[in-house]
């Protein structure tokens, strides 16, 4: 499902490959590791690998790298599923690289009897003493040398759990002088001695790096392109190195593109897990999140973020984007879709002193003012109704729209009415208004008289209180922890929470997730868990206007 396809270079690249003949079929994967929930930079490599697949009539895999069971969890593969269903894809198969770790062996294998890998014994620190630096050739390890039997030997012997973690791993033998630091005799595979594996259980003891896991799951899977964010342009030699030097016949083309970067959050999946361990944060679907199920529970539709995918593109120029790009998406998608209701956020009472009381009369409010087809919802109006305290002023100049004390505004689909008087408490705060309506105004202006503007109400009986949660940046710059610890650049106002607002009845029923325009204050959602006092929770998905220039 791609709405927008546009043309770039990664599409030029298969489209050349077709017209040759060098493919007849386009085959593609997205492959998470399930460490952690999936975060709108993986919704572009998503957007990419599958809209392609679609749109080629080829196919799309999802393949997990579970290739770190210290990390990885079953409740992290389901949270990714359902982020791909979510945001309206397919995927042809499911696959896992635990699939494959008896093939990845047995390559392992072939690489030792023909002399390209060894078992070696130096630590993780003395390995990183022997690679040597960016201006100076590595040395090589004393035991690159030992014989293909002794090697075959330990590394059996490293899969029956004979060695402790770090004691030994599999080195591949390429090149310690090599300018590329990953084709100094990369690791292969390392010792992972006790730890359950989400799919395969206990059966492993050691586990094959992804840098030998990736290309040999690609080939057996028949992936034509292999689609990659910039970091793994360095490692694509050793990518194909292992393709040369196995026996298997499909060698997938490895391409590199940017990922994304988005101003005022963190992409980082440690530092994700960082706030969300330590707390800074409810949880991975905090809406306040750059997660998949963050934006979901915040309100944004599959559509929107891909639509955001396609406004960015795919380049291979690293850039980042701004977060106004993302809300005017989302916006864009809701203004054609999303009913209208009304929900006063910070309320002041007025009362309407010339309507009956006990009077409950019951108006019409289209869903939605410029499709008839939507339909419309029943308002309740009542003596006593709530405004918005912004709203009202005592005095104001010609350029304030709203209710000011003797002036006049109209009732969102309903009468017009002035405020004729100002009620105070004890501390001289204005806890209501008195006004009088005019009967003859329901649907037509009065004639001769000057109308300030249009203001949003709910009546005070029959409106519902809600808690409302609006949200603000996550981190107070644009580029959080550039000068230091990310942790210091969170905003304390990324949440408010207002306790006190009220929401019209239609709003009361509404399922989690459904989104609506409060008019005049921009877009929500229905959570999906209410307030600790059980009423409503609505979360704000975007204003109406962008928020974020300045």
């Amino acid at each position: 499902m791609s709405d927008a396809p546009t043309s770039n270079f990664i599409r030029q690249i298969i489209d050349g490959d077709l017209n040759s003949g060098k493919h007849n079929t386009v085959v593609t994967r997205f492959p998470p590791e399930p460490n952690g929930f999936l975060h709108i930079g993986h919704a572009k490599s998503i957007v990419l690998n599958f809209g392609i697949g679609d749109d080629y009539k080829g196919a799309t895999n999802l393949r997990f790298d579970d290739t770190n069971p210290a990390k990885e969890e079953a409740a992290f593969v389901e949270s990714i599923k359902a982020d791909v269903e979510w945001l309206g894809f397919a995927w042809k198969e499911l696959r896992f690289a635990s699939d494959y770790f008896e093939q990845i062996y047995d390559f392992a294998v072939e690489l030792i009897n023909t002399g390209k890998a060894y078992v070696c014994d130096l630590n993780a620190e003395e390995v990183r003493e022997y690679r040597g630096t960016l201006t100076e050739a590595g040395k090589p390890s004393p035991y690159r040398d030992r014989s293909v039997e002794e090697n075959l030997d330990l590394f059996q012997r490293m899969r029956d759990g004979e060695f402790d973690d770090g004691a030994k791993t599999l080195r591949a033998k390429i090149d310690m002088a090599s300018p590329n630091m990953n084709m100094r005799d990369p690791a292969l595979y390392r010792i992972r001695k006790g730890l359950h594996h989400h799919q395969v259980g206990d059966a492993w003891s050691i586990y094959p790096m992804y840098d030998f896991t990736h290309p040999i799951s690609d080939a057996i899977e028949g992936i034509t392109h292999s689609l990659c964010t910039l970091e793994f342009e360095a490692h694509r030699p050793l990518y194909d190195w292992v393709l040369d030097n196995i026996s298997i016949d499909c060698h997938p083309q490895q391409i590199e593109f940017a990922r994304l970067n988005l101003e005022y959050t963190v992409m980082s999946k440690r530092k994700l897990t960082q706030l969300v361990d330590e707390k800074h944060v409810s949880g991975w679907d905090d809406p306040r999140m750059p997660t998949i199920a963050g934006l979901r529970r915040r309100g944004y539709t599959p559509k929107s973020v891909r639509d955001f995918c396609h406004m960015i593109g795919v380049t291979r120029a690293d850039s980042t984007v701004e977060m106004g790009m993302l809300e005017a998406a989302i916006r864009s998608d809701l203004e054609a879709v999303a009913p209208r209701r009304m929900a006063v956020l910070n309320p002041l009472k007025v009362v309407i002193t010339n309507y009956p009381e006990g009077q409950i009369e019951t108006l019409q409010g289209p869903n939605h003012p410029k499709d008839e087809s939507m339909g419309s919802r029943e308002l309740k109006l009542t003596r006593e109704i709530f405004i918005d305290a912004e709203d009202f002023r005592e005095e104001a100049n010609k350029k304030y729209k709203r209710l000011v004390l003797g002036g006049e505004v109209r009732l969102r689909n309903a009468y017009t009415i002035r405020a004729d008087e100002i009620v105070r408490d004890a501390s001289g705060e204005i806890t209501e208004i008195h006004c009088t309506y005019d009967p003859e105004t329901l649907g037509v202006n009065p004639e001769g008289r000057k109308i300030r503007g249009v203001i949003h109400w709910v009546s005070a009986s029959e409106g519902v209180r809600a808690d409302v949660h609006q949200y603000d940046r996550l981190f107070t710059v644009p580029n959080p922890g550039a000068k230091g610890d990310f942790l210091s650049d969170l905003n304390p106002n990324s949440l408010k929470v207002l306790k006190d607002a009220v929401v019209e009845p239609a709003l009361v029923a509404v399922e989690a997730g459904e989104r609506f325009q409060f008019e005049r204050e921009g877009y929500f959602c229905r959570d999906s868990e209410s307030s600790s006092d059980g009423k409503p929770v609505f979360n704000q998905i975007v204003g109406l206007r962008d928020s974020w220039g300045g």
